[in-house]
């Protein structure tokens, strides 16, 4: 699934994925709903955010705004969580049956 599309429980299963590899199929955390666990990120990762539109969007760390580099979303969060998803695992990611 094309990391753009993803939101929710998928969204957080694959940033948890990154964070806790360890951590089974079922587990995610909610890193793109909840600032305890999504803004250590941000700032770790040096993500940068910008109002966009209607919603935000995030670019990794050194990245110039274009089109290929920067993830879009309706809160910083989803827009942040995005960024990270894709800049570790590329523009698409596979989910287990279960999130699909």
């Amino acid at each position: 699934m094309r990391v753009i599309e993803l939101s929710g429980a998928q969204l957080d299963w694959a940033v948890t994925q990154i964070e806790h590899p360890e951590y089974s199929e079922c587990v995610t955390v909610e890193y793109s709903s909840e600032w305890d666990y999504g803004g250590p990120i941000i700032e770790r990762e040096g993500i940068q955010i910008q109002k966009h539109r209607s919603g935000w969007v995030a670019l990794p760390e050194d990245a110039q705004f274009s089109e290929e580099e920067y993830q879009e979303g309706s809160t910083i969060l989803i827009a942040a969580m995005r960024c990270y998803v894709a800049s570790k695992l590329g523009e698409e990611v596979e989910l287990p049956e279960g999130l699909l």
